[in-house]
């Protein structure tokens, strides 16, 4: 088992930067890959961003690239989204998720955080 704890979202204006950190506990962080995905009202989840363990390979969602930045800390079993000029349409729930698979697809992903609210406004 892997316990995941997102922290970090709050009410931005557009322009503004955000940082998402999910601790984990459990099982070896190490181990997973680790994706942030998010969810607006009245769409289906997506991903944002997904980091490999080992070596941290990292992919990036087209409507995010070039403004967020995903990271991990595998010493302080953490992973990070950063998240810079923030545009309304990035409002949603943020969820991190851990996967055993290098992968984007949604159901794939074993454990997930609770998720954090991101709002931003015009």
């Amino acid at each position: 088992q892997v316990q995941l704890v997102e922290s970090g979202g709050g009410l931005v204006q557009a322009g503004g930067s955000l940082r998402l950190s999910c601790a984990a506990s459990g099982r070896t962080f190490s181990n997973y890959n680790l994706g942030w995905f998010r969810q607006a009202p009245g769409k289906e989840r997506e991903i944002v961003a997904r980091i490999s363990w080992g070596i941290g390979i990292t992919y990036y969602a087209d409507s995010v690239k070039g403004r967020f930045t995903i990271s991990r800390d595998n010493a302080k079993n953490t992973v990070y989204l950063q998240m810079n000029s923030l545009k309304p349409e990035d409002t949603a729930v943020y969820y991190c998720a851990a996967s055993a698979m290098i992968t984007s697809v949604i159901n794939r992903y074993d454990y997930w955080g609770q998720g954090t609210q991101v709002t931003v406004s015009s």
